[in-house]
């Protein structure tokens, strides 16, 4: 068996000396592009072949240099929940890729100084809050609609997941419409340049500097949209400092830009492969909340990283103050232990409490956001377009992740599709 010190990480340097030999597979091997029905199909060989606790080399800039990775349901959640032995307080650090200092709000932000952030912008994605912006959310989706249901075919990934989302976002913080194709470039350097590090540095660099400019305008004349909230905001009576408007501000600019545009692609993936899923929303509209579960439960994108705070065990590996921690949702969610038949898509399971939107106290401020903009999208499509299917000799290539699906050409019969 190979020492310790033989094996190196992908940044180059020793695996830490209390990481067993034995220990150490590649994590990302099992989230490969791949033509799947399930594009998460590889994921089962973890729990066959995998210790259930394992160390990865791997190196991700701004995150982590090797991680423990944990990959059963209940692991995931005790990771999720113990904030005495878990941190958030590197997550998301690419501006740090920049000589930033300032940290990803709320994230960022351990228990019980999370919360006082969570109380300034919770009202802002609170159901009711939802409830208020769904009028603009149909007519972002339905104009969008307008654009190609005469036409018997559209990118349902390119042209209509990958903008209703960002154009509702968009909204909501006050950014100028015109800005979307930008933001868009720069987000995607940041998160899927394949780690190379000048284009995340360029990326997370435009849109940090673009950012404190809007602030700054906020600042001269404020308005009716979240980042003036933030910006003119308070947390426990006094002002917010300059460091955590901006770090405010950037994390929710990276996560607003991306999740659901995924989530959307890999949904309409699915539905486009499985005609008889889809006539049942159709004749059944009153499922599509639970399907909205479902296709999130099988669709994992993001698996989270935490920063271990106390040396500890976890099912007898040691455990290091310092090292990091990823939840493998890409598992979790498919975990036979909690989920009866996990690889299914069952419109009726019970209990479908999955970790794609995260867990504990740092599940996903836009949690609500994002499963309406889910539900309604689903919804007006199926409503208005007849039973679709991919474009015949299409690229049925997904990556499972944010990456998800980059172009998805699906077609119908335009005599059917419906004008409103």
């Amino acid at each position: 068996m190979a020492s310790s010190t033989a094996i190196k990480l992908k940044s180059g340097k020793d695996l830490p000396a209390h990481v067993p030999a034995s220990l150490v597979r590649e994590v990302s091997q099992f989230l490969r592009p791949n033509t799947s029905p399930d594009p998460y199909a590889s994921t089962k060989e973890v729990f066959e072949t995998f210790p259930r606790i394992f160390f990865s080399p791997e190196f991700a800039p701004g995150q982590y240099d090797g991680t423990w990775v944990v990959t059963h349901y209940e692991d995931i959640r005790d990771v999720y929940q113990t904030d005495a032995l878990y941190s958030t307080a590197e997550s998301a650090g690419f501006q740090t890729l920049i000589g930033e200092t300032f940290r990803m709000i709320p994230l960022a932000i351990d228990p019980p100084e999370h919360g006082k952030y969570r109380v300034l912008l919770n009202p802002w994605f609170s159901p009711k809050a939802i409830t208020a912006l769904e009028p603009k959310i149909l007519a972002t989706i339905n104009v969008l609609i307008d654009e190609f249901w005469s036409k018997g075919g559209c990118d349902v990934a390119y042209d209509f997941g990958r903008i209703y989302p960002v154009r509702v976002f968009m909204d909501l913080m006050g950014f100028p419409p015109e800005q979307l194709e930008e933001f868009l470039a720069w987000e995607y350097a940041i998160l899927h340049g394949n780690r190379d590090v000048e284009r995340m540095k360029w990326g997370i660099g435009s849109a940090v500097a673009y950012l404190r400019g809007f602030i700054d305008e906020m600042r001269r004349s404020p308005a009716e949209n979240l980042t003036s909230h933030i910006v003119h905001g308070e947390v426990e009576g006094r002002p917010l400092t300059d460091d955590e408007i901006i770090g405010t501000v950037a994390f929710l600019w990276l996560g607003g830009l991306d999740t659901v545009a995924a989530s959307t692609s890999l949904m309409f993936r699915r539905l486009a492969l499985d005609p008889d899923l889809q006539q049942r929303l159709r004749e059944n509209p009153d499922l599509i909340a639970d399907a909205v579960e479902e296709f999130l439960r099988l669709h994992p994108l993001v698996n989270s990283v935490r920063l271990v705070k106390q040396d500890h065990e976890i099912h007898g590996v040691q455990i290091k103050r310092g090292d990091h921690i990823m939840c493998y949702n890409a598992t979790g969610n498919f975990d036979p232990s909690e989920f009866e038949n996990p690889r299914e898509f069952d419109l009726d399971r019970a209990n479908n409490r999955h970790f794609t939107l995260a867990g504990g106290p740092h599940r996903c401020l836009g949690s609500h956001l994002a499963r309406r903009e889910l539900r309604l999208a689903l919804s007006e499509f199926l409503r208005r377009i007849p039973a679709f299917r991919i474009k015949p000799g299409a690229d049925l290539t997904t990556h499972p992740g944010l990456m998800a699906v980059a172009r998805l050409p699906v077609v119908w019969d335009a005599g059917k599709a419906l004008s409103c």
